[in-house]
C-alpha cells in the first residue's frame, strides 16, 4: 500500500448529471444527538478546509430518530451556511420513505413519498438549512415495501400498495421546477426501484434519479456487486453510489473486536445497527483488521481506501464523531491498495459472505 502525505479528494461526475462531487462525502447524522452545534461548525470547516465541500444530511436526522431531536441536524447545517459562499457547498438531503413511527414529520402525521410530502419535506428542509435550495434531494428509503437494513429476504406477501412511481417523479419536478431542489437520487433502493424509475423518467419526461445512496462496506458487499453495479454503470442507468456505512457503523475500525466501547455509537444505543456486531460479522471484521496490521494500515485506512478503489462508488460518505476521527477518515482516502491486499480482502469475503444480512 501507498500513502499519500497531503491528500484532497479527486471529483468525480455524480451519474447522468453535470455536478461534479468529491470522493469523500461528510456524513452528518450524528449531530444533533452524539455532537453539539459548535462541534458540527468545526466538522464541516475542517472538511471544508480539506477539499469535502459536500455534505450529506436528511430531514429524520439526528439518528437514532426521535421527535425530540428531528432537524438539528439540518439546523446546525444552517447556522454555519450562513456564513459560507452557498455556491461552492454541495448540499444533499433527503426526504423520509414511508413511515409509521414517524409521523412527526408531516402536518398530517401520515409519511409517505406522494408530490405533498416532498413538497412539506422540501419547504421544511430549506426553512432549517436557511437556504433556497439544496443540490441533490433523495428518497432516503423506498415508499414501497423491501428488505431493508439488513432485514430477512424479501416476501411477496408483505407488500403494500405503493406511491406510483411516475406521481413521485411528478413531485420531484415540482420542486425542481420551482428552483428549489437542483437534482434527484435514491437511497436505501433496489436495482428494480432503480430501472422503474429510470424508466419513469424515460417514458414520461420526468427528472432522472443520479445517485443512489446504499450501505456498502467490507461486510456488506452482495447487494450493489452482484446487481445494482451492473443497473447502476454508466452504461445502463448511470446513477451514482454514494456509499454510506463504509465503516459498518465504526465497527470495521476494529473499536468493537473486545467489546462494549464507551460512548461509541453502537454502544451507546443497544440494538442499533445491530446487525454489524454479529458474532459472525466480528469473526469478519477481525480478519479484516489482522489484514490492515500486516500491511502497516489502520483499519479505519483499509476499509476506506478498499471502498473508494471500487469502480462503482463516486463519493464515500464518512461519519464522525470526534476530530481526530475525521481527520483519519479523510487522510485514510489518499491510501491506494495493492493487488496483494485486495486478494486478502477478497479471501475473507469468501469466507463471510455479507455477515451483516439476515
Amino acid at each position: 500500500a501507498s500513502t499519500t502525505a497531503a491528500y484532497t479528494p479527486l471529483t468525480r461526475q455524480l451519474g447522468e448529471s453535470d455536478l461534479r462531487v468529491p470522493e469523500v462525502c461528510l456524513g452528518t447524522m450524528t449531530w444533533g444527538q452524539q455532537n453539539t452545534e459548535a462541534e458540527a461548525h468545526a466538522q464541516m470547516s475542517y472538511a471544508l478546509d480539506r477539499g469535502v465541500n459536500f455534505m450529506d444530511a436528511a430531514e429524520m436526522y439526528p439518528v437514532p430518530a426521535k421527535q425530540g431531536t428531528q432537524g438539528l441536524t439540518e439546523k446546525y447545517i444552517g447556522t454555519w451556511l450562513k456564513h459560507q459562499k452557498r455556491d461552492q457547498i454541495i448540499i444533499a438531503s433527503k426526504v423520509a420513505g414511508k413511515s409509521e413511527r414517524m409521523t412527526y414529520l408531516r402536518d398530517n402525521g401520515i409519511v409517505r413519498v406522494t408530490k405533498a410530502d416532498i413538497q412539506e419535506g422540501v419547504d421544511k428542509i430549506l426553512r432549517r438549512l436557511g437556504t433556497d435550495y439544496v443540490d441533490l434531494l433523495q428518497v432516503h428509503w423506498p415508499d414501497r415495501y423491501v428488505s431493508l437494513f439488513g432485514a430477512k429476504q424479501y416476501d411477496e406477501a408483505e407488500a403494500w400498495e405503493a406511491v406510483p412511481f411516475e406521481e413521485q417523479l411528478e413531485g420531484m419536478k415540482a420542486v425542481i421546477d420551482a428552483g428549489k431542489v437542483r437534482h434527484v437520487g435514491v437511497s436505501n433502493e433496489t436495482s428494480f426501484g432503480v430501472m422503474e424509475f429510470i424508466r419513469c423518467s424515460e417514458q414520461y419526461g420526468l427528472p432522472r434519479m443520479i445517485s443512489i445512496q446504499n450501505g456498502y462496506s467490507m461486510i456488506n458487499r452482495g447487494q450493489f456487486e452482484t446487481n445494482l453495479s451492473e443497473c447502476c454503470a454508466k452504461r445502463n442507468c448511470n446513477v451514482g453510489l454514494l456509499a454510506y456505512s463504509p465503516l459498518a457503523g465504526g465497527a470495521l475500525t476494529g473499536k468493537y473486536n473486545e467489546g462494549d466501547v464507551e460512548g461509541a455509537r453502537l454502544s451507546l444505543f443497544p440494538g442499533y445497527m445491530s446487525r454489524f456486531r454479529t458474532s459472525l460479522a466480528l469473526d469478519a471484521v477481525k480478519e479484516y483488521t489482522a489484514i490492515a496490521q500486516r500491511h502497516g494500515l489502520t483499519p479505519t485506512q483499509l476499509a476506506l481506501a478498499w471502498c473508494k478503489s471500487r469502480w462503482f462508488v463516486t463519493s464515500t460518505i464518512i461519519g464522525a464523531t470526534t476530530m481526530d476521527q475525521l481527520e483519519e477518515n479523510i487522510d485514510a482516502f489518499g491510501v491506494e491498495l495493492d493487488e496483494e491486499i485486495f486478494q486478502e480482502i477478497d479471501a475473507v469475503n469468501k469466507k463471510y459472505r455479507d455477515p451483516a444480512m439476515f
